[in-house]
């Protein structure tokens, strides 16, 4: 029996904040690929290595966790004003799904490096020294982005001395900003899907729990952590290694959702993996990060934990940190009470691997809160560049 040789396809492998996945310009891509479809999800599930039922990814380019089951798929923007349009997917582990529904702050760090090193950023508008201002259209989400990256001798700067907790070494920093980051949906409504701060939620088997649920950054759930008979200073072992929190958390999630309008029976939130996430927040509290490092109460605001592809996440989605400091900035919701109440245009929170600042300028006009803009600094770093195969039947 005959076999068709590999196919190999242009592609980085790249961190961005504590994330990592597999980068590949759209023109790059086979042309059945080149369109969002069947072939595409074939061909990026096969390069993670997924369905995998073993959940390790060992045929691909997937670390068998929900920061690392990444692809990013980058061209020229057409749209004025901006200089490159971003498709994120995150592909499941253990199912022959690739989810299209929102975006990754983490690896949005990593897109306005790719997109200089690439050339789909004009060379004119690249310094030899200093910051390249890369505006970024996410096409899934309808957001402007903005990545600050520092060049050194007209090429990207890697390396330098900004420490990210979640991400062992060093590097260079780079600033994001995310414009008008609520999600405002088709029908016009506000970043509060529910038109409330905080709604009770009831969910079979768990109660009526107090959330916060808002679109900014990502589709995001926040309960209080001692509602949910936790202290927000869990680290991962204390979820990930419970059958019974994880379920508890999908049903969290499931229930939400269908309050979101995210979907319209809890039965689709199989299908809805990456969105919308779930958080608890918590007053804050010292405690041991997973690296080792204590992380003193006086030195934080609040405490976040968020669940991610139905796993506590190790450090903190970068969408979800977006949602955090955008409610974190308008008083009354349940973030904001954590972290003490009144008006804050930025929060420092504790996540498993330590510390992160995030900052929004949210204002309210006729009873309804917008933000403008929320930033954080996050780092990038190319792995490794090349080609990467796939069998050809895919």
């Amino acid at each position: 029996m005959s076999h068709l040789p590999q196919i190999r396809i242009p592609a980085t492998y790249m961190r961005g904040g504590t994330s990592k996945g597999v980068f590949f310009r759209l023109d790059d891509l086979p042309a059945t690929a080149q369109v969002p479809g069947e072939a595409r999800d074939s061909l990026l599930l096969r390069v993670i290595g997924s369905p995998d039922p073993y959940g390790k990814q060992i045929d691909g380019m997937g670390g068998a966790t929900s920061s690392t089951s990444k692809t990013v798929i980058l061209s020229r923007s057409s749209r004025p004003g901006h200089d490159v349009d971003y498709l994120f997917g995150q592909v499941s582990i253990d199912r022959a799904f690739v989810d299209w529904t929102g975006n990754c702050g983490n690896l949005t760090a990593a897109v306005g490096s790719f997109a200089i090193s690439n050339g789909l950023v004009d060379a004119a508008r690249i310094p030899r020294d200093g910051i390249c201002t890369v505006r970024i259209w996410q096409v899934q989400i309808g957001k402007t982005i903005v990545a600050h990256v520092p060049v050194s001798n007209g090429a990207v700067q890697e390396t330098g001395d900004f420490e990210l907790d979640g991400v062992t070494f060093p590097s260079a920093e780079v600033q994001i900003e995310f414009l008008d980051p609520a999600d405002e949906g088709e029908d016009g409504g506000a970043m509060f899907p529910t038109g409330n701060l905080v709604d009770a939620l009831e969910v079979p088997g768990v109660g009526t729990l107090q959330a916060t649920m808002i679109n900014a950054g990502i589709p995001t759930i926040f309960v209080n952590a001692q509602d949910i008979g936790y202290s927000g200073t869990e680290l991962q072992g204390a979820i990930n290694e419970d059958a019974k929190a994880l379920a508890m958390f999908e049903s969290i999630r499931a229930h939400g959702a269908v309050r979101m309008g995210l979907i319209g029976d809890v039965a689709e939130a199989a299908g809805r993996q990456h969105t919308p996430k779930v958080a608890f927040v918590a007053k804050p509290a010292t405690y041991t990060s997973s690296g080792g490092k204590v992380v003193a109460a006086g030195d934080i605001d609040l405490l976040v934990r968020a669940v991610s592809m139905g796993k506590l996440h190790h450090a903190m989605m970068g969408t979800a940190a977006v949602a955090i400091g955008t409610a974190a900035a308008i008083p009354g919701t349940l973030v904001n009470l954590a972290a003490g109440g009144g008006e804050r245009q930025a929060v420092r929170f504790g996540h498993p691997s330590g510390t992160l600042r995030v900052g929004a300028e949210a204002q309210q006009a006729d009873g309804v809160w917008t933000v403008t803009r929320a930033i954080m600094s996050r780092s990038a770093r190319v792995l490794m560049e090349g080609w990467v195969r796939v069998p050809a039947e895919v």
